[in-house]
């Protein structure tokens, strides 16, 4: 793919837009890790020069593509999981079945994770403050509908109590994902000793528990 120079709006639209899908379609193929500014530029057909013409550094092209991927999921499970959860079952049982509902979900968000768990560490490194104050904005317009949502169907919990639990949900992901897809020798390692297998993660039944305690704790707090 090869480009002219953008000189209207409009094609510089069309430009971000292409650097945008081509880096979404890396992330079908490759970790975050593994998604280079040169090859971004080579796929998507533009010097790498012009590619910073329209994100700033790599970081803030994978910073676009996880608000998102934020805003597909959390939109699918608005849809969804009013669905999976009795309302008339008693709040402990509602939260167990949230938990494992949001985490089985979340397996299916592979590159979801992935950026999440790359988020703090890397993905909000090497951008400027402008470029972090429009993520962080969209983060917690999602963040806000994540709460909104556990609210709806905990409404045991307050507001700040269900912010919490989204907010520390978020966290979980990122942190579960990477344990749960170690480096290939440490994977190597938990294949050669078997002794090592309570050190292996399987990510949704970690998350799903993990989520569990977080939700029943917060309930308790509140007196249910």
């Amino acid at each position: 793919m090869t480009f002219k120079r953008a000189r209207s709006q409009e094609q510089r639209e069309i430009r971000r837009q292409a650097i945008l899908d081509t880096a979404a379609a890396m992330l079908d193929e490759m970790p975050v890790s593994a998604v280079s500014l040169n090859e971004l530029s080579r796929r998507v057909g533009l010097a790498k020069s012009n590619v910073l013409r329209y994100f700033e550094s790599r970081e803030a092209v994978l910073l676009d593509l996880l608000d998102l991927a934020a805003r597909t999921w959390l939109a699918e499970v608005t849809d969804h999981m009013p669905a999976r959860i009795d309302a008339g079952a008693g709040p402990r049982e509602r939260s167990e079945r949230l938990a494992d509902a949001l985490a089985a979900s979340l397996a299916d968000h592979r590159v979801l994770c992935d950026l999440l768990s790359a988020q703090a560490a890397v993905l909000e490194h090497n951008v400027s403050t402008e470029v972090a104050l429009r993520y962080k904005h969209a983060a917690l317009d999602s963040l806000t509908g994540f709460s909104d949502l556990i609210r709806r169907l905990l409404p045991e919990l307050d507001q700040d109590a269900a912010a919490l639990a989204a907010n520390t949900a978020i966290v979980l992901i990122g942190a579960l994902w990477t344990h749960a897809h170690p480096a290939p020798a440490v994977q190597a390692a938990y294949d050669a000793d078997p002794a090592l297998g309570v050190l292996r993660l399987d990510f949704t039944e970690a998350l799903g528990r993990s989520l569990a305690i977080l939700l029943t704790g917060l309930l308790a707090r509140a007196g249910h």
